[in-house]
């Protein structure tokens, strides 16, 4: 009974991670990444962010560009696999990969209002301080190894021509990145229900009380459950990765039927996730928010964009690409959101809490131990952070914690050494382990000071 506990955590996290969070950020983000490596010269990234670059542009233009981007940690492994693949260098794409997720603006937002202004901006500034400093400090450390990827990158990429890119890569890119941001900002324009059709059927509440059993939510946890909605999203999802496999495996030589139907499944997919189902009674009701007429609006101008602007060898080499990294990062994804639910059943929370309850170099490790083996979500991190503060938590951890969550969760460790290597991650890992833990011990030390 034991081990069905520990399945049923584990099926439960990975099934509500992919019902809430996989359509709308991480579907658009392989995308993105498609393109960084397909359409965008070798020259246009490594000018701002390859080695040859002057660090002094290099390295801030990775931290402004995660800043910028705001995403959470599972979206960023594409991007940031998508930059390191066309000739970024080691440094400032591992800068890019530390302070994305470390400074997305809602969660910094959120985290000032709910745990307070203090920690707040603590995580913003170390956030991108620590980003430098560990891609500078990684980027030494293997230098000899970037050299020859370098090298070997500039030989095979000669004939890519002088670096400037055509604005119908720039409209297509910004209409992706359009795409990822109507989809993720939890803005009341974009989350409100304007038009609300009644969709009546007994099962739905069956279904979904069904549903609560089998994937219960636990808020301790981070487990949002499984709507049904989310339900359907899952399937698709399931549909869309048998399509694809039939209609992008081989997109680089042609088109088939499978192709065409896996990206029309896709779209539809999105749509979908755009809606607010409600379940209630004996129907539900589907509300059209503002989100789902931006993503309509929004994939209806890429999608006649991409047709009549665009080469089909350049939309071939696009799809191949998103679909190399799909197939690279997906499997780690899975497996690790999978082994974290597992973990979660394993680990009480409440051990946690009682180890970090005072501000010692022990305890803020913990803290920093906690974030990797119980991911959870961008946002969900911090009720979760407020939870364990009034549990008794030292603000010092908590610091600790919050800062290396986003960074050293299961899946985004398996995810970045099948990148960069398993070498550069391990010692990614200690350093961001090793940073983490000093700052929150600093800090609790302040608090400390500033209280006496």
């Amino acid at each position: 009974m034991q081990f069905l506990s520990y399945l049923q955590s584990g099926v439960g996290a990975l099934a509500s991670y992919l019902a809430a969070h996989v359509l709308l950020c991480l579907l658009p983000a392989f995308f993105i990444a498609g393109a960084l490596s397909a359409l965008f010269p070798k020259e246009a990234i490594t000018k701002y962010l390859g080695n040859d670059a002057p660090k002094w542009i290099s390295y801030p233009a990775a931290a402004i560009g995660g800043f910028v981007l705001a995403v959470c940690s599972c979206t960023i492994m594409p991007l940031f696999a998508g930059i390191y693949k066309k000739g970024a260098g080691l440094g400032p794409a591992i800068t890019l990969l530390f302070v994305g997720p470390a400074i997305n603006i809602l969660a910094i937002s959120f985290t000032g209002v709910q745990i307070g202004m203090d920690i707040a901006m603590a995580r913003v500034v170390l956030s991108l301080i620590f980003g430098v400093m560990i891609g500078v400090i990684v980027a030494w450390v293997f230098r000899k190894d970037e050299d020859e990827r370098v090298a070997a990158i500039k030989e095979s990429d000669a004939f890519d021509g002088d670096g400037k890119i055509a604005t119908k890569i720039w409209i297509f890119f910004g209409l992706l990145l359009a795409v990822l941001l109507a989809g993720t900002l939890q803005i009341g324009v974009l989350t409100n229900s304007y038009i609300n059709i009644p969709v009546t059927g007994g099962w739905m509440g069956k279904a979904q009380t069904w549903l609560n059993v089998a994937v219960p939510a636990n808020a301790e946890f981070g487990i949002e459950g499984v709507s049904l909605q989310g339900a359907f999203l899952i399937i698709h999802l399931f549909l869309i990765g048998v399509t694809a496999f039939y209609g992008l495996n081989h997109v680089d030589e042609k088109f088939n039927f499978w192709s065409y139907f896996s990206l029309g499944l896709v779209t539809l997919t999105l749509l979908l996730a755009s809606l607010k189902v409600v379940v209630a009674g004996e129907g539900a009701v589907m509300g059209l928010t503002g989100k789902f007429f931006a993503e309509a609006v929004l994939l209806t101008f890429f999608w006649i964009i991409a047709w009549r602007w665009f080469e089909s060898y350049e939309i071939q080499e696009w799809l191949w690409e998103t679909w190399r990294f799909m197939k690279q990062i997906i499997p780690y994804l899975l497996v690790g959101v999978f082994a974290t639910g597992i973990v979660r059943e394993l680990v009480p929370a409440v051990w946690v809490t009682s180890l970090a309850g005072e501000n010692t170099l022990l305890a803020n490790f913990y803290g920093v131990l906690f974030g990797v083996v119980m991911y959870f979500p961008t946002l969900v991190e911090v009720p979760i952070a407020q939870t364990f503060l009034s549990l008794g938590m030292s603000r010092g951890p908590l610091l600790a914690y919050l800062l290396a969550d986003p960074e050293l969760s299961v899946q985004s460790i398996l995810i970045t050494s099948s990148v960069i290597g398993k070498k550069k991650t391990a010692l990614y890992v200690i350093l961001v382990s090793l940073f983490s833990t000093v700052a929150g011990y600093v800090f609790g030390l302040v608090l400390q000071f500033a209280v006496s």
